[in-house]
């Protein structure tokens, strides 16, 4: 890690190149190293888990396909968090509120992702960490996140505002710093359960997260430059560009991670990388105004929530009135019912990056679509 700061300073030092003064430069750099340290670092992270036997459990709920994935390593998470933060301090500005946010936003969690699959795995307690301690923490994150953007009144009079995307100068104003408050910790909350949840089939939520991560990445980059967002007509944030080398990192970091991931997985992130990877992305839409936007960018994500809660109140209203509980999925998430219908893992997959691809591309019209 020295090393590497050292490397960095001595090529900024060389002032003939101008390279570190360029967002764009920063942000490949990011991703590369990205790439790098899943590279350098997973085979290490597989090979310590398996000895450690941190094996992740299927329960019996689950397709009967899955249960040959018993005992293959869990919270592989961990990569997607160094392969992340350490490019991202490496090549941001790191006295930038905004990286200091996203990047403990991102800690915070995992730590919390950890500890929960540390109790499911390590100690083999059933259920891990309980689900209210969960929220809690979200919450607490979510406090912390609208108590400093408040404070640091970046936003000026849209400082408890959320954009509105499709519409021309459109926002939401929660006016009261509580209920501004609460909004965060929804969207917090929201989205790393959201992510959680969809972690359940081989590469399919890092993929989600890679294609997400090129919308904000691109949205950062246009939000923080007085040009572009003057030309598409969207509020200019000041020290949003710096989130660009983090959404950089964050993808090279989601793709360095399908590398171990991919069908047949040799490793599983856990809740240490769905807790902290979905939290990251919410406190980014959070952090450019476009919380409202991420409904769409995230698209699978919001489905695979949505499946979740009918398939609930579905068989909590079936039971209440005919005495005997139904579904209305073959099984939940929806990417599980797809699975019992004869659809082989892979094409689950791949559909549904495909169904991300244009969440993500009809995200982006919003901004001409006005």
């Amino acid at each position: 890690m020295l090393l590497l700061l050292h490397f960095v300073s001595w090529l900024n030092s060389l002032h003939f190149l101008n390279l570190f003064d360029y967002i764009t430069f920063r942000a490949g750099a990011s991703a590369i190293l990205s790439l790098l340290i899943s590279f350098i670092f997973g085979p290490v992270i597989v090979r310590k888990l398996t000895e450690l036997q941190i094996g992740e459990s299927i329960g019996d709920h689950g397709p009967e396909s899955h249960h040959k994935k018993q005992g293959t390593p869990t919270m592989g998470g961990v990569l997607i968090i160094l392969a992340t933060i350490i490019p991202t301090l490496l090549f941001a500005d790191t006295s930038n509120l905004f990286i200091r946010i996203i990047c403990f936003s991102m800690v915070w969690m995992g730590c919390i992702g950890f500890y929960d699959d540390y109790l499911k795995s390590v100690k083999k307690k059933k259920g891990g960490l309980k689900g209210r301690y969960k929220l809690i923490a979200q919450s607490m994150l979510g406090i912390f996140i609208s108590f400093l953007i408040i404070q640091s009144n970046v936003y000026g009079e849209y400082t408890l505002s959320t954009f509105v995307p499709f519409l021309k100068n459109a926002s939401i104003n929660f006016y009261y710093p509580l209920i501004y408050a609460s909004f965060v910790i929804l969207v917090v909350s929201a989205t790393s359960n959201a992510v959680n949840l969809t972690d359940g089939l081989d590469g399919l939520a890092a993929g989600l997260l890679a294609i997400s991560m090129t919308v904000f990445g691109v949205i950062s980059y246009i939000s923080g430059r007085v040009d572009f967002s003057d030309y598409l007509n969207i509020a200019y944030i000041p020290l949003a560009s710096e989130l660009t080398i983090f959404a950089a990192a964050f993808f090279g970091g989601c793709l360095g991670f399908l590398w171990f991931n991919a069908k047949p997985a040799l490793i599983f992130m856990g809740d240490v990388g769905s807790l902290s990877s979905g939290a990251a992305l919410g406190t980014l839409a959070i952090l450019l105004k476009k919380e409202v936007l991420l409904i769409i960018v995230g698209g699978v994500f919001v489905i695979e929530t949505l499946s979740v809660i009918l398939q609930v109140i579905y068989h909590r209203w079936t039971k209440k009135k005919y005495g005997t509980p139904k579904k209305l999925f073959l099984m939940a998430p929806i990417h599980h019912h797809f699975e019992l219908k004869g659809w082989p893992e892979s094409r689950v997959v791949v559909r549904f990056w495909l169904i991300g691809i244009l969440f993500a591309l009809l995200s982006l019209t919003t901004f001409k679509i006005r």
